[in-house]
C-alpha cells in the first residue's frame, strides 16, 4: 500500500505555515494514548462505483492491526441535500447507511457538513415547514445529541462544532458559529481542566492554507477567500483559542485539499476527502484519502494520510 506520511512529505501533501515555534516537550513526557481514524467528505450517493470504493475503505480500516478507538467523520456524509427533493435526500441517506454506517466496526463521532443540511438552497417556502428541514435530518441520521457537542477520550477533550451558518435571504450558507454556539464554546474551554489537551473538530476549516488554491480566487488581482470555504469568524475563534493554551489541534475537511497550518501553537489539519474529486479521481494533486491520527500525552498528534 502507498502510505504517505503527513509530516515527512509535506511538499507532496500540502503547505505548512507557522507563526511561531512549538515545543513538544521531552520524550520522557510523551506517551501515545490512543489512535483514531479521521474520515471526511464521503459525499455518498447510490452508485456501484461509490459502493465499491466505500467497501474497500471500510474493509481497510476494519483490518487495521492497531485498532483505532473510534472513527471521526467531519461532515458531508452524503452527496448533497441543500437543493434536492425529499425523496432524493432519503435515497442519499439510505446509501450512506448501507455503504458506510452498517459496515462501520468502530464507534463514530460526527460533524454536520454543509451538504448534509436539507433545503437551505431551495426557494420553496413549504420546505421550511417540514420538520426535517435544515439540520434535523442529519442530526437524526448521525445519532447526534445536538448539532455541536463535546466528549473526552483517554485524557483528551474533543469539541465538535457546527460550521454551517444559514444565510436565509441568499438561500445559502457561510462558515460561522452562531452566538449561542460561540458562547457554549467559551464555556466549554473555560470549564476544561487546563492540563487536558483539546482537539477542536469542524467540517469547514477554522484556518487553512489550502483555501488559497481551491479555485480561481486571485483573478481580481487580490486574494478572495469566500466565507463558505473557511470560517469567516476565524479571528474571533483564534483569539478565544489563544486564551487557552491547552487547545492543541483543530481537525477539518471540506476543501478536498490537504494542508497543515500552525498558528499560535495550534495545529490546524485539513485532511482531504474520502471521495477525492467527488468520486471522479484526484482533486488537484490529492487522491481519495483518509487519516490515521495518534494522540499523545503531551498534547501533540501524529497524522498519517493514507490514499486508498
Amino acid at each position: 500500500m502507498d502510505r504517505r506520511r503527513f509530516f515527512t512529505k509535506s511538499l507532496a501533501t500540502g503547505l505548512i505555515f507557522s507563526s511561531m515555534p512549538s515545543f513538544a516537550g521531552t520524550l520522557a513526557q510523551k506517551q501515545k494514548l490512543f489512535r483514531i481514524v479521521h474520515i471526511t467528505d464521503t459525499h455518498i450517493f447510490p452508485s456501484d462505483k461509490v459502493e465499491h470504493a466505500m467497501s474497500r475503505l471500510m474493509n481497510e480500516i476494519s483490518q487495521m492491526k492497531e485498532k483505532p478507538d473510534f472513527v471521526l467523520h467531519t461532515g458531508d456524509h452524503i452527496m448533497d441535500s441543500l437543493d434536492n427533493s425529499k425523496d432524493r435526500v432519503a435515497k442519499l441517506w439510505e446509501a450512506w447507511t448501507e455503504y458506510f454506517k452498517n459496515k462501520l466496526t468502530y464507534p463514530m463521532y460526527a460533524c454536520i457538513g454543509n451538504h448534509d443540511v436539507w433545503g437551505w438552497s431551495m426557494e420553496d417556502d413549504s420546505v421550511k415547514s417540514d420538520p426535517m428541514f435544515g439540520k434535523a435530518w442529519a442530526i437524526s441520521m448521525l445519532g447526534l445529541s445536538d448539532r455541536y457537542y463535546s466528549f473526552e477520550n483517554k485524557g483528551w477533550k474533543f469539541i465538535c462544532l457546527d460550521s454551517s451558518y444559514y444565510l436565509e435571504e441568499k438561500h445559502t450558507y457561510t462558515a460561522k458559529l452562531d452566538e449561542e454556539q460561540f458562547n457554549w464554546l467559551q464555556k466549554e474551554l473555560k470549564d476544561t481542566n487546563t492540563k487536558t489537551p483539546v482537539c477542536v473538530v469542524s467540517h469547514i476549516p477554522i484556518l487553512s492554507a489550502s483555501v488559497f488554491y481551491h479555485g480561481d480566487n486571485a483573478k481580481s488581482g487580490d486574494w478572495q477567500v469566500p466565507g463558505a470555504w473557511m470560517h469567516i469568524d476565524s479571528k474571533e475563534i483564534k483569539n478565544l483559542f489563544y486564551q487557552y493554551p491547552n487547545v492543541k489541534v483543530a481537525l477539518s475537511g471540506h476543501m478536498h485539499l490537504i494542508d497543515k497550518t500552525e498558528y499560535l501553537n495550534v495545529n490546524y489539519h485539513c485532511n482531504g476527502a474520502a471521495c477525492g474529486a467527488w468520486w471522479k479521481g484526484k482533486f488537484q494533486e490529492f487522491e481519495p484519502t483518509y487519516a490515521v491520527i495518534d494522540f499523545f500525552s503531551d498534547g501533540t498528534v501524529n497524522t498519517e494520510l493514507i490514499p486508498y
